[in-house]
């Protein structure tokens, strides 16, 4: 099998839940919603609403805000690449697997401005061989198109297989295996009886990058 490492953005590469925090607090200072809405916000936010936009929809009816869904949607986009932080260590392994010889991509859905925001301002753009955004492809995980994408910007073909490690049980692991590629789920959040059918579960990227260095 091929050295080919594609890796998710948020939440497997980066903490996107403590970037949402960390903005939770900014918003609710900034609307003077009280401190005790931070935890609201966090709560709400882990139920899982399929686009930003309805969940800021329901924001912004629940405390009767000024600003449109779009404003506030719009915001939150230009924030996050401040907020987000990349791990030394995960850089350090991201480094370590291209000096082994392995091709190391990003393979992320969202929007344009966002993911690639995070992407340059994190040092990542640097630290990869080649990255593909559902947000400028116009393709989303878990459609094998976009791992495509990847693949190929790093000179190799899915045909000749590779790794895909990520969160997500559907688009990271259901997208990686449909891809042909062999799975690593990043289980942060410890979910057991959650349906998979990853090669390998690990808490924290960095015990992925361990199980790369494993393959012969």
């Amino acid at each position: 099998m091929q050295r080919l490492a594609l890796f998710d953005l948020d939440n497997t590469l980066v903490s996107l839940d403590e970037a949402f925090q960390a903005w939770a607090v900014e918003f609710v200072d900034d609307h003077r919603l009280g401190r005790e809405v931070v935890d609201w916000l966090i709560a709400f936010d882990q139920e899982g609403y399929p686009h930003r936009e309805v969940f800021f929809g329901k924001i912004r009816e629940h405390f009767t805000l000024s600003e449109s869904v779009e404003e506030l949607w719009s915001l939150y986009r230009r924030r996050m690449p401040h907020l987000v932080r990349c791990r030394p260590e995960v850089m350090e392994g991201l480094g370590r697997l291209r000096a082994a010889g392995w091709k190391v991509a990003i393979v992320t859905n969202g929007t344009a401005d966002n993911q690639l925001g995070k992407i340059q301002r994190t040092g990542l753009a640097e630290a990869v061989d080649a990255y593909a955004l559902s947000g400028l492809e116009g393709i989303r995980k878990p459609d094998v198109g976009l791992f495509e994408i990847a693949a190929r910007r790093c000179g190799m073909s899915l045909a000749d297989g590779g790794w895909m490690v990520g969160d997500h049980p559907v688009k990271d692991i259901g997208g990686g295996r449909t891809a042909g590629l062999r799975t690593v789920w990043v289980d942060r959040r410890n979910r057991q009886d959650q349906e998979h059918r990853a090669d390998h579960v690990v808490r924290d990227v960095l015990q992925a990058m361990e199980i790369l260095h494993g393959e012969r």
